[in-house]
């Protein structure tokens, strides 16, 4: 049993754990100079939106509602990830943006991971503008109130992120896990945040969908194993 545990772990994790040892053994912390930048940001606007004097301009330039219009909405969201929720443990979220964040910088590179999480962030966005139109009675819509949730934090990314990671590190069943894990979390407690989570993983399998048919036919399509001829590297910037 153990046996067979150790190759499920080296066939699900392997690639996936030697792509990040390698780069932490090399280069140590500037191996996710992205990530410690996102980490510093969460962390000072969680300060700041704490001070008398600084609610406000957090919440001016980060805070996300679906009742605000449409253009306000955009403008703030690539910001609003970085701002944690005032509900949540703050260290929650420094936790997933420091693991999650980092490894997808080092396996994926720094520009396609705050790629892949923008898109997820603004899917929960856009989702939560939809389901509130839909109204409460079906499965996908929400009720008018959610209209006024403040909808902040790193939690869609971190989802998007790991499904988008374990999909290209062949990580299938811990990708699955996460789905999996999202959906329980709709089905137990239906709320703005965990529909918007499922919005998220939706738009990373689309985005996943549209890579493998445009990368059909070409021969980069897998991730190469550490050891064998073809590994290189993984691209950083």
């Amino acid at each position: 049993m153990s046996g067979g545990l150790a190759r499920f772990a080296r066939r699900e994790w392997g690639p996936l754990f030697g792509t990040v040892r390698a780069a932490l053994v090399t280069s140590g912390w500037r191996a996710v100079p992205m990530t410690l930048a996102a980490v510093c940001l969460t962390a000072g606007f969680q300060v700041v939106q704490n001070q008398d004097w600084g609610y406000q301009p957090v919440q001016d330039i980060g805070s996300v509602r679906a009742e605000d219009p449409l253009w306000l909405a955009l403008l703030r969201t690539p910001l609003s990830l970085f701002v944690p929720a005032l509900d949540l443990p703050v260290w929650g979220a420094l936790a997933q943006v420091l693991l999650v964040f980092g490894i997808a910088e080092i396996c994926i590179g720094r520009w396609r991971t705050l790629g892949v999480a923008y898109l997820a962030t603004l899917a929960g966005t856009l989702y939560a503008r939809v389901g509130i139109a839909l109204g409460p009675d079906g499965p996908l819509g929400l009720p008018a109130t959610d209209a006024q949730v403040v909808d902040t934090g790193p939690s869609a990314a971190v989802v998007g992120l790991a499904v988008y990671v374990c999909r290209r590190y062949g990580a299938r069943w811990t990708g699955a896990l996460v789905v999996l894990a999202m959906v329980v979390e709709v089905v137990i407690k239906p709320n703005l945040a965990g529909k918007e989570h499922l919005a998220a993983i939706a738009a990373v399998l689309v985005l996943i969908g549209v890579q493998a048919w445009r990368g059909r036919g070409q021969d980069d399509g897998g991730v190469p194993r550490p050891g064998t001829r073809s590994w290189k590297p993984p691209i950083t910037s």
